[in-house]
């Protein structure tokens, strides 16, 4: 088949490959336009799947918008019988969906209708959803509304993390958009619509939702960091040699024990939550790298019995306003 790409991300490389390998005619590759980067932001940052598609040997467009004129003339003179879009994080307007015969697929990381939107594996994380999933659907104009024609469906276990899942994900996508467009091809690519209940918005995570509120329950804290992990990571103040300093926390696991909400009861690094407590797994201090939430009071002995707070506050307990996912 004939088949324009639309992604950006990593999740959205091994579908773009995938698809090459199996054959089919992969005419030309859109994704965001290269950015500054690195560490101190002087390179020029490339988008993995313009990095992929220039392996590939593909012709990459970058446009900023797809609603002038000028880019739909572009796009319709590939004459792409579909369109394969995964993650692309730009609107597409009418035009372009009808363009193409078998019009525009998209790959979405939830089981629609749940989850619609922009951070679908983190808001089931966060939501202590017991799974997730794949689905492959026919694109609309409104977000996430398309009928679906495949679907697979993943158990999110509890030490699953944001980054862990989405790896998952991403290698199930290209496997089923393979099936789809095979089915497709062949005309036996059913697509059923999505129901109207059970509807909820995977809103973009906001900065204001990684410090971690010690006074909830120790699942959901876990589910909240896990779910904000690798990025952009959850975290909480601890006074360090008299200076407030920032920990990330990537993973963590619940245990039995007891106390006051954010207080460190042992040189385990276990942290007690407002029923239970958490025992960190992996953790990062300021200008560190990741290490194990033992290292991080490793000789700082004095931190046994500290409690995690607020900058600029005594060693109180939290108290921060968490978003509902829905």
């Amino acid at each position: 088949m004939r088949i324009v790409f639309m992604g950006a991300p990593e999740f959205a490389v091994p579908t773009l490959r995938a698809i090459f390998r199996d054959g089919h005619a992969v005419l030309a590759v859109y994704t965001r336009s290269p950015k500054p980067g690195g560490r101190r932001g002087l390179e020029i940052k490339k988008t993995p799947v313009h990095e992929a598609a220039e392996l590939l040997r593909i012709p990459v467009l970058t446009p900023a918008t797809l609603k002038s004129e000028a880019e739909r003339d572009v796009f319709r003179s590939h004459a792409p019988d579909v369109v394969v879009v995964v993650a692309y994080g730009l609107l597409l307007p009418t035009q372009i969906l009808e363009a193409p015969r078998g019009g525009c697929l998209n790959l979405h990381a939830s089981l629609l209708p749940r989850w619609r939107g922009a951070a679908p594996i983190q808001r089931a994380i966060i939501a202590g959803d017991v799974d997730t999933g794949v689905d492959l659907m026919q694109m609309k104009e409104r977000l996430d509304t398309g009928p679906v024609g495949l679907r697979e469906v993943v158990p999110i276990q509890p030490e699953d993390t944001a980054g862990a899942v989405t790896r998952r994900l991403a290698e199930i996508a290209a496997k089923l958009t393979v099936r789809g467009l095979n089915a497709m091809e062949h005309g036996s690519l059913e697509f059923r619509e999505q129901s109207s209940f059970g509807v909820c918005y995977a809103h973009k995570i906001g900065k204001d939702e990684a410090e971690i509120d010690w006074t909830r329950g120790a699942v959901e804290i876990r589910n909240h960091i896990h779910g904000l992990s690798p990025r952009p990571g959850s975290f909480s103040n601890l006074s360090i040699g008299g200076r407030l300093e920032r920990i990330k926390i990537l993973r963590a696991e619940v245990t039995g024990a007891n106390g006051t909400p954010g207080t460190i009861l042992d040189d385990e690094m276990t942290v007690a939550c407002g029923d239970g407590a958490i025992r960190i797994i992996e953790g990062q201090r300021a200008g560190r790298a990741a290490m194990p939430g033992p290292d991080i009071v490793r000789g700082e002995q004095a931190l046994l019995g500290a409690t995690f707070m607020r900058a600029g506050k005594s060693s109180s307990p939290l108290q921060v306003q968490f978003q509902d996912p829905s």
